[in-house]
């Protein structure tokens, strides 16, 4: 059993998905150069589902019926609809900016909190989110921030959709389904929509540019390293650190996500300017404060049990 109380744990976990969603963008731009973009979400969601078909045939009788509902409801918002998003907007913006425009996952998580879900209002917390911000504000600025010419205003706001779903569904489970374990969560959310998105693909020319692209089984490696490990895998992490940790913090892991951008931009021969390096401090202080409010309330509710 992982201790997710000691915060060692809790930011290996955040380091590794943050290095593990990071990656995702330049799979899907690889992915994306021998399909289009509809079909490498539908490969993510469905190659996904059957990774984790054997723990859904396993787990089956686990769930309740008045689960379902919610479960479905968080595989459309926390991998359902932000795949479609995502390739949608890769196909005229940049993976860099796609991942740094993702950090703005913490900030629609505590708005849509306090407004929706009675999350209490936390000034640490809500500072933490907003330095968070600043700092993924400050890289997309250095790097050449959006020009609404071009449709590249359009195609970004799909990347902001995508975060307010991924900032709903982090509520959403913290909320909703708090007795359903991560793994269960994940598994049959992509049992849910993992055989309509496969049974699409198969309706489309996927199999003739099987056929036809030299580099599609590349390509289509890349998309299963992405499905198994940035989606599948992935999901699970993060869904036990919004059970585990805190669902402010669980969503901060996008706040980290742009430094990985910028590392496999430097891998690619781009260069870092030190502005960039101020940015990234910005954003890791960001996380340190949502870390620190958590471990702050988590003594205050032990101390207040104590006294009850």
């Amino acid at each position: 059993m992982i201790d997710f109380s000691k915060p060692l744990t809790q930011w290996i976990f955040l380091i590794f998905l943050a290095f593990t969603w990071g990656s995702s963008f330049i799979l899907m731009k690889n992915g994306l150069q021998s399909f289009d973009n509809i079909q490498v979400a539908c490969l993510r969601i469905f190659i996904s589902f059957l990774f984790l078909l054997p723990v859904f045939i396993r787990n089956l009788g686990k769930i309740k019926k008045k689960q379902w509902t919610p479960i479905l409801i968080a595989g459309f918002l926390g991998s359902g609809i932000p795949a479609f998003l995502f390739t949608k907007a890769q196909t005229q913006i940049s993976s860099s900016l796609t991942g740094m425009l993702n950090s703005l996952v913490p900030l629609f998580t505590v708005v849509i909190g306090l407004a929706f879900f009675g999350m209490t209002f936390r000034k640490l917390k809500a500072l933490g989110a907003l330095v968070g911000l600043i700092g993924a504000i400050s890289l997309l600025a250095v790097n050449g921030g959006i020009s609404i010419e071009n449709d590249d205003f359009l195609y970004a706001s799909l990347v902001v959709l995508a975060t307010i779903c991924y900032a709903t569904n982090v509520n959403f489970i913290k909320t909703k389904l708090a007795e359903v374990s991560s793994l269960n969560i994940t598994t049959f959310g992509f049992a849910l929509i993992g055989p309509a998105s496969g049974i699409y693909l198969f309706t489309t020319d996927f199999t003739q540019r099987m056929q036809t692209d030299p580099d599609a089984w590349l390509n289509l490696f890349f998309i299963a390293l992405l499905a198994i490990f940035g989606t599948a895998i992935a999901v699970i992490l993060f869904n036990m650190l919004i059970k585990k940790v805190s669902a402010v913090f669980a969503s901060s892991v996008t706040y980290i996500i742009p430094v990985f951008a910028i590392f496999w931009g430097v891998v690619d021969g781009e260069k870092i300017e030190f502005i960039e390096l101020i940015s990234i401090s910005i954003i890791l202080f960001g996380v340190y404060l949502i870390n620190r409010d958590n471990k702050l309330e988590r003594k205050e509710r032990a101390t207040l049990a104590k006294a009850q």
